[in-house]
């Protein structure tokens, strides 16, 4: 490999490069068996002699850092001490605004799943049709001049149309390609939403409890955030409070409680935006998955001035390492909103846009939603007849419908959280409404089922039971 070396400074030369390349074996930089640059080559690329480089190699063999081999050339030996760790620098260096400052350390992601796993918001998998993927991807990828220069911000023109014709069959929701930005997942486009229409000290309401990662966001940019009460209807709109600039809701399948919003609340709520001069953030991001009761209008759908921007992802319905979300904007903001993605990333990856544009017209996401809106309705059910019965008198089951999670409520006082970490030391990986929302007072478990198949769901919540009943010692 390439390796840098710096001669600046003073002293002989040998020491030197035997001092970098030894530090660069402690600190991990060169990994146990990574071959070095021969003597001459490393020489000539220094200007140095090749006597002055095989000395430091010497040295460092003597030392045990390095190994030859007759004929293959020079590697950092197999047996090494562990990596130094990285002194924090004694000069404090460059600190971002207050208000990154302010936030709470991102989520690592897990090294592995859990043997059950109960977590929030993760689609399965095993059900995304992998094969035809590759396949359709692999077609794009064929025609590389199509993709061999910037492109819309707007996204891919194929992926809009599909993705307007989907959502207006599928969701009632009124927009053709132009109104439609590609994104890079739900969060990008919220992230857009905020470029265009915040300004620092801005307020801005959110469910609560509700979405945290998308209250950070609106944080990060200035906005003063103020949660509003949800109850059976969804959120109390008579609660929100005056001077509010935007107001962020996931009226389809409430996050985290599951409880849809009223089509009275939805209306109040498009009439407060009217009167208030606000914009209204529906996050559609799981009501693909309905497994009863015919899904109430969205809230873009009943808008007739323009205040709703309508969000959504393929995160949950297909995988969430694609990175595919999509944006309806109101007409008076598309120009801005593609201006800002321009500036931000310009546009995503062009080769997967186009493969699942075609997936759409094509008529396999329809397919893949119908098979997966089956399986995960077992999963529901599944979940559903334990709770109320083995939980029974310990949680109270939030009614839903739709979406990959189920929230339950415990009594008040109830000390949710060591019970949550002996499930996991049992295997069993469940969250609090504590540790989704940023501290909710109210205790509850969020049981997701997207990533944990039916044959484990039984095993998995006795395990649950057992933690519930079993003290630690």
């Amino acid at each position: 490999m390439d390796f840098h070396v710096s001669l600046a400074g003073r002293g002989d030369l040998s020491v030197r490069i035997y001092r970098q390349l030894r530090d660069a074996v402690l600190d991990g930089r060169l990994r146990a068996g990574e071959r070095l640059p021969p003597t001459r080559e490393l020489a000539r690329r220094l200007a140095v002699s090749r006597n002055t480089v095989a000395v430091a190699y010497d040295r460092l063999t003597a030392d045990g850092f390095l190994t030859g081999r007759v004929g293959a050339g020079t590697y950092v030996c197999a047996e090494l001490p562990a990596p130094k760790p990285r002194k924090a620098a004694s000069v404090p260096g460059p600190q971002p605004k207050a208000v990154w400052r302010s936030l709470p350390p991102p989520v690592a992601a897990a090294e592995r799943a859990p043997v059950y796993d109960f977590r929030v918001g993760i689609p399965d998998a095993a059900l995304f049709p992998l094969e035809t993927w590759r396949r359709l991807l692999a077609r794009e990828l064929r025609d590389a001049a199509g993709f061999a220069h910037y492109a819309d911000p707007g996204g891919h023109p194929g992926l809009r149309a599909a993705i307007a014709r989907h959502a207006g069959v599928s969701r009632s929701v009124r927009a053709d390609a132009d109104d439609v930005l590609v994104t890079q997942g739900a969060q990008q486009a919220l992230d857009l939403l905020c470029r265009v229409l915040l300004e620092p000290g801005d307020r801005v309401a959110v469910e609560e409890p509700g979405y945290r990662l998308a209250k950070l966001l609106f944080a990060s940019h200035g906005a003063e955030v103020v949660g509003v009460p949800v109850d059976g209807e969804g959120l109390d709109v008579a609660s929100l409070p005056p001077r509010t600039k935007l107001v962020y809701v996931t009226p389809s399948h409430q996050f985290p409680l599951g409880t849809p919003m009223s089509l009275a609340r939805r209306t109040a709520l498009l009439e407060w935006a009217g009167r208030a001069d606000a914009v209204v953030v529906e996050d559609d991001y799981d009501s693909e998955f309905r497994f009863s009761d015919r899904p109430l209008e969205p809230l873009q759908s009943l808008d007739r001035a323009g205040r709703v921007a309508y969000v959504g992802s393929f995160s949950k319905t297909l995988l969430p390492t694609l990175r595919l979300g999509f944006l309806v904007a109101p007409p008076s903001l598309r120009d801005a909103l593609r201006h800002a993605r321009q500036l931000s990333d310009w546009h995503g990856d062009l080769p997967a846009q186009a493969a699942l544009a075609r997936f759409v017209d094509e008529g396999l996401f329809a397919r893949h939603l119908r098979r997966a809106t089956k399986v995960y309705a077992e999963r529901h059910e599944r979940i559903t007849a334990t709770l109320e019965s083995v939980f029974a008198g310990r949680l109270r089951l939030v009614p839903s419908a739709a979406g990959l999670h189920l929230c339950a409520l415990a009594d008040e006082g109830t000390d949710l959280e060591p019970i949550a970490a002996r499930a996991a030391a049992g295997g069993a990986a469940v969250q609090t409404l504590s540790d989704l929302c940023g501290g909710f007072p109210r205790p509850g478990l969020v049981l997701g089922y997207g990533s944990i198949p039916l044959d484990r769901i039984d095993d998995g919540l006795a395990t649950l039971d057992r933690a519930w009943t079993s003290p630690s010692p």
